[in-house]
């Protein structure tokens, strides 16, 4: 099942048409109230993501569910150019974004075209766990996942202290919790955020 796809602006437009549209399909999937709560709190999370972004911006928001496994995707179309792309994901991964803080602050800047690129990308390996999708043979295709992330994270063991700050920032992030996988692609200037819940 795929819902009807809201148009949600950074203004506020249709943010509670899109929450009314969560509490309707778990309604109408019959969805404990502990999946419901967490369905409504992940649009939540996403409609903050909108509102967040610098300047007036408009996006897309739908849920898809496929046996028990929702989908809520926000796609918004950026202004972003190729130097700018580039910046973002090229810049070092040592020092602290101050900015930008917490998992969605972060996520978020994937969005924000007006963020100053050096210091969105000085998250540390949180844009260097983007990777190129080559499928489609473009230099803008890029890929973000929470999962990728933390077998990154992982990899770098307990003593790294950017991993070590980097867990302590996910394990403060409700969204982190509740989600199964959260996923970023980049296309030319097309930017969307699925976020993956199974429903038990």
């Amino acid at each position: 099942m795929k819902t009807d796809v809201i148009n949600v602006s950074s203004r506020g437009s249709r943010m509670e048409t899109a929450l009314q549209q969560a509490d309707f399909v778990a309604e109408y999937k019959g969805l404990s109230r502990k999946n419901a709560l967490h369905l409504r709190l992940l649009t939540e999370e996403m409609m903050g993501i909108i509102r967040s972004i610098t300047g007036e911006t408009e996006g897309e928001f739908w849920i898809e569910d496929n046996d028990d496994v929702f989908q809520l995707h926000l796609r918004v179309n950026t202004t972003m150019d190729s130097e700018k792309r580039e910046r973002l994901l090229s810049t070092s991964t040592s020092g602290k974004n101050e900015s930008a803080r917490g998992l969605m602050g972060r996520l978020r800047n994937f969005f924000d075209v007006e963020a100053d690129a050096d210091v969105a990308a000085s998250a540390g390996p949180l844009f260097s766990a983007m990777y190129s999708d080559s499928s489609t043979g473009s230099a803008l295709d890029y890929e973000w996942s929470l999962l990728r992330y933390q077998e990154q994270l992982n990899s770098r063991g307990e003593n790294d202290p950017i991993a070590r700050e980097a867990w302590d920032e996910l394990e403060k992030s409700v969204v982190a919790h509740v989600a199964d996988d959260i996923k970023i692609s980049i296309r030319g200037r097309t930017v969307e955020m699925t976020i993956v819940k199974k429903m038990a």
